[in-house]
């Protein structure tokens, strides 16, 4: 059986060798001098300093040498790392001084300045484009609709063909009240609304529904657990998704500017059938899928000239049936939008946490009206 290997010369490990780590030593020390504010700094952290760093890196190397090689290889690493973690602590110290100094600057407020006390309010732009959409139908000759926040369980499913056994009316998506079999939510979508209208109002209906609804979602971006929508319902004899072409291309128009269209796609909701997805041409390329330069992609519309918007189809008879209506005589037609991500197209919000926070920075530039 052979014994340890005595010779073995550590310098013949590449990453361990004298000049390749001097040289991982100077590339970091370059790059933290060279350095220009603290997100760069950062970057060179994680670089040079971090898990995956070489030095890092070599010094995983050493755990593999015999022993009578690996005093000297650790100190060789061990020194280099030290004049890098100097380095950046020092680096550090004089951007962050740098920072401050132009903070006060920049953010420095002239106390002297007069100022009205009375701050210049502004109303919420979801309020505005609420009543905005309302002007909209209502010079259609429709009505404006609304009811309660708390609403029946058998309203806001049962008349609506959602089933006993449907995955909405799991608490994945709907905030229950107690007691838990009380038979009261806050309502998902304001589709009850309508229901209601149904129930109370004898055809022909032209109801549209904007207001706030409630789904157990997390607060990111795109999606809160409070939001609103607006909910558009008809029926009348002779309905037919005809109709609904007409009325989302004219509504799509009103939003978002003269020669936007929309597009149905096949989909399945429980309250229509037929059902489709609504989607609108691009109102920032217009359709083309490319950018102003020709030579890339819209970022709106991620080059497909036409983007999401909302749900629609002719109201399923089951749902007339269940609300008092003959399917028979009458048919419908329901549409359905977000108005944080209507709000968020018209004016190039990215960020849905803006709308609810209550910034009054965010409010201001809307002013009294949209």
């Amino acid at each position: 059986m052979s014994g340890p290997n005595t010779d073995y010369d550590p310098v013949e490990v590449t990453p361990l060798r004298a000049d390749e780590v001097d040289a991982m030593r100077e590339r970091a020390l370059a790059a933290i001098a060279g350095a220009g504010d603290l997100d760069e700094l950062k970057a060179v952290r994680l670089a040079h300093a971090g898990e995956r760093s070489p030095l890092a890196l070599a010094n995983r190397e050493i755990g593999a040498l015999p022993p009578q090689a690996k005093k000297e290889a650790g100190m060789r690493v061990g020194q280099a790392r030290g004049a890098v973690s100097k380095a950046l602590a020092e680096r550090q110290q004089v951007l962050q001084t740098e920072h401050e100094a132009r903070m006060l600057v920049e953010e420095a407020v002239d106390v002297t300045v007069p100022w009205d006390r009375e701050q210049q309010g502004a109303r919420h732009p979801l309020t505005t484009i609420q009543e905005l959409i309302g002007d909209v139908f209502v010079a259609m000759g429709w009505e404006v609709a609304e009811g309660p926040e708390v609403e029946a369980e058998w309203l806001n499913f049962d008349a609506l063909n959602l089933g006993p056994d449907h995955p909405a009316r799991t608490m994945q998506d709907t905030f229950w009240l107690e007691p838990a079999d009380g038979g009261l939510v806050l309502r998902t979508h304001t589709s009850p609304v309508q229901a209601r209208t149904m129930i109370t109002q004898e055809p022909p209906v032209y109801v549209v529904v904007p207001g706030r609804v409630y789904r157990t979602d997390e607060l990111d971006a795109t999606h809160t657990p409070v939001f609103h929508q607006v909910e558009g319902l008809v029926v009348d004899k002779g309905i037919s998704m005809a109709h609904l072409k007409g009325t989302l291309d004219h509504f799509a128009e009103a939003m978002f500017g003269e020669g936007i269209t929309t597009r149905f796609r096949p989909s399945y909701f429980p309250f229509t059938e037929p059902s489709a997805e609504v989607d609108l041409v691009c109102f920032v390329c217009r359709g083309s899928g490319t950018a102003e330069d020709g030579a890339s992609d819209c970022r709106t519309c991620k080059g497909e000239g036409w983007i999401e918007w909302g749900g629609c189809g002719v109201v399923n008879p089951r749902v007339l049936t269940a609300c008092g209506i003959d399917p028979e005589t009458y048919s419908g037609f329901a549409f359905g939008m977000g108005l944080e991500r209507t709000l968020m197209f018209r004016h190039g919000i990215e960020d849905m946490r803006d709308i609810v926070e209550g910034d009054v920075r965010f409010t201001l530039p809307f002013g009294m009206e949209i």
